[in-house]
């Protein structure tokens, strides 16, 4: 009697998780065989009978008439503002990160406090300080506007302060016995053993940073400056009658989400153990 109740609570669990995973995944397949219908079968079958890449012809083709936009320019601006950010956001954490940890200076500690309460302070109050900072140096409507705001993440080196800090330190003792700088501790030593974490940090700041839509919004004005989000939120209610480019833009969107937790799903895995400690 008790192994058949045990088997019931086993099939019951099964089917909640079955039918929550697909409740979570409807919207995607839903986007991408939106993007992948015919025009005069969008958002009126659900499971299309053909399958068409019109809407995405349409779309890197930019569109016609006035509706006409940039649309691959604009994912060119998503990749490289999201990358040049990511890097020097992990740059800095890393950085930082060794330096709380493993150095021993004055003003450490207070330092560390500030970041923490940091972390809890809304960032949209510093919005319009941060706005008028980069009208002053003339990085309005540029790249860097997009990318120098966003180079620093406390949450990313309050990450590697506390990983940095469960390395022994007898590691790092033998490299500076051995004739090696701060930097190339940190290059060649430290950040070799942190790969996992690493992956875990970079995912996330790729992601924060790949959705961001208001401060973009902010320092762009020029269609060719936009990025791929900012360029769909603009154009969600013009596009209203050609719903198929909308859903095919948004899959352009998710993709390299996508692609980057597959090919780092493994160090993903590993590195979640260490964020759930």
């Amino acid at each position: 009697m008790v192994g058949s109740n045990t088997k019931l609570k086993i099939t019951l669990l099964y089917i909640l998780a079955t039918t929550v995973l697909l409740i979570m995944v409807f919207p995607y397949l839903y986007m991408v065989l939106g993007s992948l219908a015919p025009w005069d079968q969008v958002d009126r079958k659900i499971i299309p009978t053909d399958l068409s890449l019109r809407s995405y012809e349409w779309l890197f083709s930019g569109g016609d008439g006035n509706l006409a936009r940039p649309w691959l320019r604009a994912f060119f601006n998503s990749v490289f503002v999201t990358l040049a950010s990511t890097i020097l956001m992990l740059a800095t954490a890393i950085m930082v990160g060794y330096a709380l940890a493993k150095l021993k200076f004055r003003g450490r500690h207070v330092i560390n406090n500030v970041i923490l309460f940091q972390m809890f302070y809304p960032a949209i109050i510093l919005l319009i300080p941060l706005f008028l900072i980069v009208k002053y140096f003339g990085m309005y409507d540029t790249y860097w506007a997009m990318i120098i705001p966003k180079a620093v993440n406390l949450w990313a080196i309050f990450m590697y302060t506390n990983f940095f800090r469960s390395l022994p330190d007898e590691i790092i003792e033998a490299a500076k016995i051995d004739g090696a700088s701060q930097l190339k501790i940190i290059w060649k030593v430290v950040l070799p053993m942190s790969k996992s974490v690493t992956t875990i940090i970079f995912l996330f700041l790729f992601m924060e940073r790949w959705v961001e839509l208001l401060w973009d919004m902010l320092v762009v004005n020029s269609e060719k400056m936009l990025t791929l989000n900012v360029l769909l939120a603009q154009m969600f209610g013009p596009y209203g009658g050609y719903p198929g480019p909308m859903y095919a833009a948004s899959v352009l969107l998710t993709l390299p989400i996508l692609i980057l937790f597959i090919i780092f799903s493994k160090n993903f895995k590993d590195g979640m153990q260490f964020v759930l400690k």
